[in-house]
C-alpha cells in the first residue's frame, strides 16, 4: 500500500512538473514574440490577481533566484586584451601583496591587509580598464570610493602607471620615511593629489557616495556644474553593509533618482573574524533590501563556467540547489577538495550528479565565482552604465583572499594574514607568473616590467581612452570675493530689538544669500529644524532642492512663509537624518575639489545631536580637507531649556578640540559671529587654507551691542576685554563665553556693590587660546633661548586681583588655559547630565549664574584677606548661597 501511495504521489509530481514545465514554455513564447517587457506585465497582472484575493508574495517580489541578474544573451562581447589584463592583474596583485608583506617584515608591525583587494581585483581591473572615467573638458569626472582594505592594490596599480616611487611603495604605512610613504587607506588629506574620499571608516562611504552623487545633480540643477556626466563609483564589503548608515541611506538615492551612483558590494561572504551570514545568503537578503529601496539591482554570482549548465537545466534542479546552500556551504566550497565540494553539492541526488558529472574534480575545486569573471563584470558595469532614472547596487560574489593559496584563501582568518612564509611567497608567486627568482620572490620583491612591455603600454593605453588615471584629486578652483564686513551692519552696529546668536546668524545667512558676488554658492543646509532655527523665511525666497520640484500645493500655501520645493532651490532640507546632513555636508565642502565649484556649505543642528551623533563624520571631512561652517545651533547646557538630558550640550566645544583642522568659537554677540564668518570665508576660499570652522549659537534672547573699535583680530584669536573698569577697588577679572556672558555682566553689578572693579573678558574660543599657547610652548621647547610668550600671556601680562572663568560647557574647556593665567582662576562650568528645567534654574543647580560666579570671586578674594569673614558671611546671605548642595556633576 505504502508503494501504491509513493507511486500516485509521483505522478502527481511528475504531472506537476509537466505542468511548471507547460507554464514557463508559454511565458518564453510570450517573450520571444512579443518582448521582455510583456513577460514582465502578464506577471505582475498575475501577481495582481493573486493579491486581489489576499494571497501575497511579497518574498518573490524582492528576490530573484540565486544567480546572475543578466542572461548570457544579454552580455556585450569583451572589448579588452584579456591576456593582457590577466598579466596586469597578477602583476598587480603580486606587487600589492608583497608590500604589505614587505612592511611587516621590517619588524614594525605596521599591519596591513592583503584578501580584500584579492578578492577586488579583477572587478577593480575591468573598472580601470573600460569604466571609471576622469574629468575632462568633456566629461564631468568620476569619483572612485574604494574599499580601504584594498588601497594596497591601488597603489600597487598607480606603481605602475608611474604615479608612485619604489621609496614610497617600500615606504607603506611609513609615512614619516625619507622619500615618503604611502597611508594605511584613502585618505585624502595624508595624500591630496590621490585619493578623491576617505573610506576608512566602515559604513561611511555609502552615506559619503550617496549625497555626493545628490549634490552632483544639486549644482547640475542649479547650473553651477555643466551637466556633462560623472559617475559615483562605491566599492564596499558585504559585512560592511551591517553598519547602520549603509542601509540606513539608500532610500535617499531612489527618491532623488540618482542614476549617476553605482555602489559596488564585494559580496566574499566573509567579514573580519568569519561568515557575514553563516546561516543566510548576504546577496539575497542586499537583494530585498535595496529592491525595496527603489534601486536597480544586479547580481553577479556564477563565472562563465556555470552557463553550460543552466543551459542544461531544464528541471531547475541546479537552481533549487544554489538557493537552498547557505553561505557558509560556499564558504566551505571554497577551502574544500573537489571531490568533498561534489559531494556535498549533490547530496546523493542522481539528477545533479548527472548534471554535474561533465565537470571534473578539478574544475569544480577551480570554478570561478561571478565577481572573479572578466566577462561577468564588464556585462554588470555596461548594464549599470545604460541605467537611467534610478541608482545601481551590484551584488558582486567573490572569495576572499583569492589566489593566495590553501593557508589564507576563504579562510575565516584571511583577513588577518599579513604575513607569508618563504615557501608560500614563492608558491603565490609562481601562480602569479611573476618573472622573479625563487629569492626575490621569498624577499617580497616588487616587480614592475619594463616601460615598453605590452603590458605597461596597454596599461597607458586603456586609462589615455578614459581621460588619465584614477584615483586623482585636483582642486582648482576661482578664488571668491571676500564679503565686506559692512555686509553685516546690523551686527557690528548693535541691536535695538532683543535676539539670540542664532536669529543673528539666521540674517547674516540671508544678507550672505542675497550677495551679488558670492550669493549662489552659499548652500543653507538643516536635518529638518529650520523652524527650530528660525529659518522658515529662505524657503519662499531661496527654495528647498527638491530633484523633482514641488508636484503637490502646499498646505501653508497661503500663508507668508509657505514651505516651497524647487528643482534648482538652494537650501538642501535633509529630514531627520543628521548623517545624510554631515554628508551632504562633505560633499558641499569638497565640491572645490570635485567639481571645481567653491560652495560655501553652513550646516546648522542641534549642537549636542551634530558632535555626538555623526563625530565620526565629521571626523571625516576633516580627512577630505572640507571647507565650511559647521553651526552648534541650542548649544549650551543651560541654554535650552526644557529639553533634558539628550538635548542640552555642554561638550561639543570639548569634542571640537579633537578636531586638528576645524576651528571652534564660541561668540556671545552678533558683531562676534560676524567677524568670524567673515575671517572663516577669507582663509578658506581666498587663502584656500584646509581648514573647516564650529561655531556654537544660542536661543536665548538679549541686546546685541555694537563693536568696539580694533577688537577683530582679538576675537578670532580668541579672547578680548569688553569691559575695562578704571574704578578703585578689589580688582577682579570675569571671563565668560557664549549666552552666559549675560550672567557675567550682572555679576560685575553685584560685585560693585561689594567694592569690586571688574574687568569683563569675551572668551570667544578657548580652543584657540590652547591651540596657540600649545604652539608658542613647543616653540619654546625645541629653542629653549626664545622664551616666546603665547597671546593669552601677552593679554594678561599685566593683570592683577582675582580671575573667575565661566562658560556653558564642561569645566574642562576653560581649564585648557587656567595654566597660562597670572594665577589660578575659579572655573565655573556644567559638568553633569542636562535637565528639563527652566533657564535660572539650570544655572542655578549648575552654579554658573549671576550668584555664583560673584560668590565665586568674592570667595577668591576672602582666600587672598582681600575680604573680610563679615562681607563674605554678608555676600553669602544676599546671595543665598548654601552651604551644602548636590554636586551637579554626579546628579
Amino acid at each position: 500500500m505504502n508503494n501504491l501511495n509513493k507511486a500516485i504521489e509521483a505522478l502527481g509530481e511528475d504531472e506537476r512538473n509537466q505542468e511548471n514545465r507547460e507554464w514557463i514554455d508559454a511565458l518564453d513564447d510570450v517573450m520571444a514574440e512579443q518582448g521582455l517587457q510583456r513577460g514582465r506585465d502578464i506577471i505582475r497582472i498575475l501577481q495582481n490577481s493573486l493579491f486581489k484575493q489576499g494571497v501575497h508574495t511579497t518574498e518573490a517580489t524582492l528576490n530573484t533566484p540565486y544567480r546572475n541578474t543578466i542572461p548570457v544573451n544579454e552580455q556585450r562581447s569583451y572589448p579588452g586584451n584579456r591576456e593582457l589584463e590577466q598579466k596586469l592583474e597578477n602583476i598587480i596583485r603580486w606587487n600589492a601583496l608583497a608590500m604589505v608583506v614587505k612592511a611587516n617584515d621590517q619588524g614594525t608591525g605596521v599591519g596591513g591587509h592583503i584578501a580584500t583587494y584579492q578578492s577586488a581585483a579583477t572587478m577593480l581591473e575591468v573598472g580601470l580598464n573600460h569604466f571609471f572615467k576622469r574629468h575632462t573638458d568633456e566629461y564631468g569626472g568620476d569619483q572612485l570610493l574604494v574599499q580601504a582594505h584594498a588601497a594596497p592594490g591601488i597603489y600597487a596599480r598607480a606603481y605602475l602607471e608611474g604615479r608612485l616611487t619604489d621609496e614610497q611603495m617600500a615606504n607603506f604605512r611609513r609615512e614619516l620615511q625619507q622619500g615618503g610613504g604611502l597611508s594605511s587607506y584613502p585618505h585624502p588629506r595624508r595624500m591630496p593629489d590621490f585619493w578623491q574620499g576617505p573610506t576608512a571608516s566602515m559604513g561611511l562611504s555609502t552615506p559619503s557616495a550617496i549625497y555626493q552623487a545628490r549634490f552632483m545633480k544639486y549644482l547640475e540643477n542649479r547650473g553651477l556644474k555643466e551637466p556633462n556626466g560623472g559617475k559615483i563609483w562605491c566599492f564596499i564589503g558585504d559585512g560592511e553593509s551591517d553598519e547602520p548608515e549603509v542601509l540606513g541611506t539608500i532610500n535617499m538615492a531612489s527618491r532623488d533618482n540618482l542614476d549617476n551612483l553605482v555602489m559596488v558590494i564585494n559580496c566574499n561572504l566573509q567579514r573580519l573574524d568569519g561568515p557575514v551570514r553563516g546561516n543566510g545568503k548576504i546577496i539575497q537578503e542586499l537583494e530585498r533590501s535595496y529592491r525595496g529601496a527603489g534601486w536597480n539591482v544586479i547580481k553577479v554570482i556564477w563565472g562563465s563556467e556555470w552557463d553550460e549548465l543552466f543551459l542544461r537545466d531544464r528541471d531547475g534542479i541546479l537552481q533549487d540547489r544554489m538557493d537552498q546552500a547557505v553561505d557558509g556551504d560556499y564558504q566551505y566550497y571554497t577551502v574544500s577538495d573537489g571531490q568533498s565540494v561534489r559531494d556535498h553539492w549533490t547530496q546523493n541526488d542522481p539528477r545533479l550528479e548527472e548534471l554535474m558529472k561533465t565537470l571534473s574534480d578539478e574544475q569544480i575545486r577551480c570554478i570561478k565565482r561571478g565577481g572573479q569573471d572578466r566577462q561577468k563584470i564588464f556585462s554588470a558595469f555596461d548594464k549599470a552604465m545604460e541605467n537611467t532614472g534610478k541608482p545601481t547596487v551590484i551584488l558582486m560574489k567573490t572569495v576572499k583572499g583569492d589566489g593566495m593559496g590553501a593557508s589564507a584563501e576563504g579562510q575565516n582568518t584571511s583577513h588577518q594574514k599579513k604575513q607569508l612564509t618563504a615557501e608560500e611567497r614563492i608558491e603565490i608567486g609562481r601562480r602569479f607568473e611573476i618573472p622573479l627568482s625563487d629569492d626575490e620572490l621569498a624577499a617580497a620583491s616588487l616587480y614592475k616590467p619594463d616601460p615598453d612591455s605590452p603590458e605597461i603600454q596597454y596599461l597607458h593605453k586603456q586609462r589615455q581612452m578614459l581621460g588619465g588615471y584614477l584615483p586623482s584629486r585636483i582642486a582648482n578652483f576661482e578664488k571668491l570675493t571676500l564679503p565686506p564686513l559692512a555686509l553685516f551692519k546690523e551686527a557690528v552696529s548693535g541691536t535695538k530689538r532683543e535676539q539670540s546668536t542664532t536669529m543673528a546668524f539666521v540674517r547674516m545667512l540671508s544678507h550672505l544669500l542675497k550677495d551679488p558676488e558670492i550669493g549662489k554658492y552659499i548652500v543653507p543646509i538643516v536635518p529638518d529644524e529650520a523652524r527650530t532655527f528660525g529659518m522658515e523665511s529662505l524657503f519662499k525666497q531661496f527654495g528647498i532642492y527638491s530633484s523633482e520640484g514641488q508636484k503637490y500645493n502646499p498646505v501653508d500655501s497661503s500663508s507668508l512663509l509657505p514651505y516651497k520645493e524647487v528643482k534648482d532651490g538652494q537650501m538642501l532640507q535633509e529630514g531627520i537624518c543628521e548623517t545624510g546632513a554631515m554628508a551632504s555636508f562633505l560633499a558641499a565642502g569638497t565640491s572645490y575639489a570635485n567639481y571645481g565649484v567653491p560652495t560655501i556649505p553652513f550646516y546648522i543642528f542641534y549642537s549636542i545631536f551634530g558632535f555626538q551623533r555623526v563625530g565620526d563624520m565629521i571626523w571625516a571631512c576633516a580627512d577630505s580637507m572640507a571647507k565650511g561652517f559647521l553651526l552648534g545651533g541650542t548649544a549650551g547646557r543651560t541654554t535650552l531649556n526644557g529639553e533634558g538630558l539628550q538635548h542640552q550640550d555642554g561638550h561639543s566645544q570639548a569634542i571640537a578640540a579633537t578636531v586638528p583642522n576645524m576651528h571652534s568659537y564660541d561668540p556671545a554677540f552678533a558683531y562676534e559671529l560676524a567677524v568670524i564668518i567673515k575671517d572663516g570665508i577669507e582663509r578658506m576660499y581666498i587663502n584656500n587654507e584646509n581648514i573647516f570652522y564650529y561655531i556654537t549659537l544660542y536661543n536665548e534672547n538679549y541686546l546685541m551691542p555694537a563693536m568696539p573699535e580694533g577688537c577683530e583680530k582679538e576675537i578670532l584669536k580668541g579672547m578680548y576685554r569688553y569691559v575695562k573698569n578704571e574704578n578703585p577697588g578689589h580688582k577682579v577679572h570675569l571671563f565668560g563665553s557664549g549666552s552666559l556672558m549675560q550672567e557675567v555682566l550682572k555679576a560685575a553689578e553685584i560685585l560693585e556693590e561689594f567694592g569690586c572693579s571688574t574687568d569683563i573678558w569675551s572668551v570667544t574660543s578657548y580652543n584657540q587660546l590652547v591651540r596657540n599657547a600649545l604652539a608658542v610652548e613647543r616653540e619654546n621647547l625645541l629653542n629653549p633661548d626664545a622664551n616666546a610668550e603665547s597671546y593669552l600671556q601677552i593679554a594678561l601680562k599685566h593683570e592683577q586681583g582675582v580671575f573667575v572663568t565661566v562658560s556653558d560647557f564642561v569645566k574642562s574647556l576653560p581649564n585648557g588655559i587656567a595654566r597660562w593665567f597670572p594665577e589660578d582662576p575659579v572655573v565655573l562650568g556644567t559638568d553633569g547630565f542636562g535637565l528639563s528645567e527652566s533657564r535660572p534654574t539650570l544655572r542655578d543647580h549648575f552654579e554658573v549664574d549671576a550668584r555664583f560666579i560673584a560668590w565665586a570671586a568674592l570667595s577668591r578674594l576672602y582666600s587672598k584677606g582681600a575680604l573680610s569673614r563679615e562681607t563674605l558671611n554678608s555676600a553669602r546671605d544676599k546671595l543665598k548661597i548654601p552651604y551644602e548642595k548636590a554636586d551637579p556633576a554626579y546628579f
